[in-house]
């Protein structure tokens, strides 16, 4: 008998660490136990994925969530998931499709007119390796939706989150942005030939570099904006990446994929922390790591080109810097 217990001890040994490195690996769980009753949080992208996990993690709290998304029918399943799970009925669905300005045009107009308040903003949504797509105004997809399509309704929302200060803007980078590069002279690959795994690290690096911009601009307000890498999750964000596309790949790889991929649910905990933790409550124009506040990547840190792609952005979505409206926007040409 004694035979088998040396083997068992050495798979639980293995197994128990296997738990632990990959609990490490993911972050774990948020730490702060802080409700938010009363305060109204825009999640978009929350259909599905840590979009989805966020919303429900928040619902939890008593929050007041609208799932901003484009696909409605499946913003409207999630609604219902999270209201049966967590008991809450203050959640709901809104459109919002990012790749369009006349559409956040509208839901700003919606939620400005029908809302007496919004506490959070949590920009999640994101197009991963897409092939090269266009937004409905011209713009390089992945540009177009993960920075530009929210940096319009950030700043479409900004004197609703200041009436309502203090209130928070969380937006969705990721550690890609580390080999990304702004080219302001072609930052919507409309010359050069077309790299898609650039064009996302671009626009995670223009996410890391708005929060910065938007941090800076909105000192006193009482609002303040972050930025963080949620960790490498098991999403549908990854499906343009071929890397299940394989039966070799899908073998080989994937216990190695269970083991460093996060659930939806760990990867939401990094968005949840930034939207609720009282310690963080002043705490703006950072970088987080999951759970960890970090350094971004050199280009990230640089004022000059934060500066220089905020008004190039404002430019191309239609923002009047003088005056902060927004007019007919200046759409790239098809």
């Amino acid at each position: 008998m004694n035979r088998f217990v040396l083997p068992v001890s050495v798979v639980g040994t293995v197994i128990g660490g296997t738990v632990l490195l990959k609990d490490y690996v993911a972050g774990g769980a948020c730490p702060s136990k802080a409700t938010i009753p009363g305060k109204t949080v825009i999640v978009t992208g929350a259909n599905t994925g840590i979009g989805k996990q966020t919303a429900l993690e928040l619902a939890k709290r008593g929050g007041n969530i609208i799932l901003a998304c484009r696909d409605m029918e499946k913003c409207e399943a999630a609604a219902k998931d999270i209201r049966g799970e967590t008991l809450n009925p203050r959640v709901r669905a809104q459109h919002l499709d990012l790749a369009s300005l006349k559409s956040i045009r509208e839901f700003a107009r919606k939620i400005i007119k029908e809302e007496e308040r919004v506490d959070i903003l949590v920009n999640n949504a994101a197009v991963m390796r897409c092939p090269h797509w266009t937004t409905e105004d011209g713009f390089e997809m992945q540009f177009g939706v993960n920075h530009l399509g929210h940096f319009l309704l950030t700043n479409l929302l900004l004197e609703k989150l200041k009436a309502s200060a203090p209130s928070r803007i969380i937006n969705l980078s990721s550690l890609a942005h580390v080999a990304g590069h702004i080219d302001f002279d072609d930052l919507n690959w409309k010359t050069k030939k077309y790299d898609t795994k650039a064009a996302y690290c671009q626009s995670k690096l223009a996410v890391v570099l708005f929060t910065k911009e938007l941090s800076r601009r909105l000192q006193g307000t009482g609002v303040t904006a972050n930025a963080l890498h949620p960790g490498v999750a098991r999403t549908e964000l990854g499906r343009h990446t071929n890397i299940h596309n394989s039966a070799f790949s899908s073998f080989t790889l994937g216990p190695f994929f269970w083991l460093l991929f996060k659930t939806p649910q760990l990867a939401a905990q990094p968005s949840t922390y930034l939207a609720v933790a009282e310690e963080l409550e002043s705490v703006s124009g950072k970088y987080f790591d999951g759970l960890r506040e970090k350094a971004p990547s050199p280009e990230a840190e640089d004022e000059e080109v934060a500066r220089r792609l905020w008004a190039e952005s404002a430019h191309l979505v239609g923002l009047d810097m003088a005056r902060g409206s927004v007019g007919r926007g200046h759409s790239l040409p098809r």
